[in-house]
């Protein structure tokens, strides 16, 4: 029996595809699978038969990834999942940011208590809450995977130009993007050009502090800037003196802080991107089938930390490798196999920066020894029969 721990409530759509071999709950005594929205994982001791980790959810900030990858346990992500309902989000921004239609309906509970003068007062007031339509106006997408190609093309559709900037554009992603997207050479195209730009990027080293007080100082005077991936991608002490100064018209995030909060044209959304019952039941879904698969099989689909592999059973014995990428590695393990007479009917082997995964179908039953002789090779941090 499979034990999968839930680290938080997950939708039962997506745990009602379990098979018989398994059984999850909250409270779970050395895991094979762990499932996780948003608790925080970097303190937690990892189970010593702990294999994989699904996110239900696309961004992994709350679990120690580079310490799974040094254990051999694969961490795997939701990209997409919650796509829609983002995109959604996003679209309602752009109108709020541009029409002040929440100042303008706070403003409006003021008046209760005037009867019949409301009419009157609304007429008088409501000019303060004048802005821009979005048509026929530029928006700059910087990201364009699952998120950034639909806001992309649903904002195409509603009349604006849009520029797209995604340098690790995938091949899936532009199948899927508008012909009538500008390609942006860089992102400070966009911020010469764009009136409204918007963000669907990852939060990593390279990224903290993306739109800082030089990425601020190129664009247009009265932008309106959206921020729907990860708070800390704007430098709010950078953002903060542009809003003030009206260079920046507005800026609109997911994740409200406290330097933020009650500042004059920022609309502090909390966190409600993804939070849609359809989209919980998405991301359950694909954190279910990618966690099971590869307990199952070995085979991996969206990890953050080991690559994309995924090969048909050709046998009913399959071993499977995590390991460094490094020389003469896939060389080791067939020597060892050889050595115990194994026979290797099929073999795939994939890297990704410094990590690597193999899985090899054989016809012979493997037993312990083996397994015991392949992690003891250097590179090899964890191998399993299946």
């Amino acid at each position: 029996m499979h034990k999968i721990l839930c680290l938080n409530k997950i939708s039962p759509v997506g745990t009602a595809r379990f098979g018989a071999d398994y059984e999850f709950s909250t409270e779970m005594q050395n895991p094979e699978g762990i499932l996780v929205r948003s608790a925080a994982m970097h303190d937690m001791e990892l189970p010593k038969d702990l294999l994989a980790i699904a996110r239900a959810g696309a961004g992994v900030n709350n679990i120690p990834v580079q310490k799974c990858a040094e254990a051999g346990i694969v961490v795997f992500n939701t990209p997409g999942a919650n796509a829609n309902a983002v995109k959604e989000l996003v679209l309602a921004a752009l109108f709020m940011t541009s029409r002040r239609i929440v100042p303008g309906i706070e403003w409006a509970k003021t008046l209760k208590g005037n009867g019949k003068e409301v009419s009157k007062l609304v007429e008088k007031g409501k000019s303060a809450f004048t802005g821009p339509e979005i048509l026929g106006k530029k928006l700059g997408v910087i990201g364009l995977g699952a998120i950034g190609v639909l806001v992309a093309n649903a904002a195409q559709m509603l009349g604006m130009q849009v520029y797209g900037f995604d340098p690790f554009l995938s091949v899936d992603a532009a199948w899927h993007l508008s012909s009538n997207i500008t390609k942006a050479a860089s992102a400070d195209e966009i911020f010469a050009n764009c009136d409204y730009i918007t963000m669907h990027i990852p939060l990593n080293d390279t990224t903290r502090g993306f739109i800082g007080a030089e990425a601020l100082a190129k664009m247009k005077p009265g932008v309106r800037l959206l921020n729907f991936s990860r708070g800390e991608l704007v430098d709010t002490a950078a953002l903060l003196p542009m809003l003030e100064n009206g260079h920046v018209a507005a800026y609109a995030t997911d994740f409200p802080d406290d330097a933020l909060i009650g500042v004059e044209n920022v609309l502090a959304i909390p966190h409600l991107g993804a939070s849609t019952p359809e989209s919980e039941d998405n991301c359950a879904v694909m954190a279910v089938n990618q966690i099971q698969d590869y307990i199952d099989n070995g085979n991996i689909t969206n990890s953050v930390n080991f690559p994309a592999i995924s090969m048909p059973r050709g046998t009913e014995t399959r071993i499977c490798i995590a390991h460094r990428n490094i020389p003469n590695t896939i060389s080791a393990f067939t020597t060892l196999c050889g050595e115990a007479g194994i026979n290797i009917e099929n073999m795939l082997s994939k890297s990704r920066g410094d990590w690597a995964y193999t899985i090899l179908d054989v016809s012979n039953a493997v037993d312990g020894a083996l397994l015991e002789k392949l992690e003891a090779l250097e590179p090899v941090v964890r191998a399993r029969a299946i």
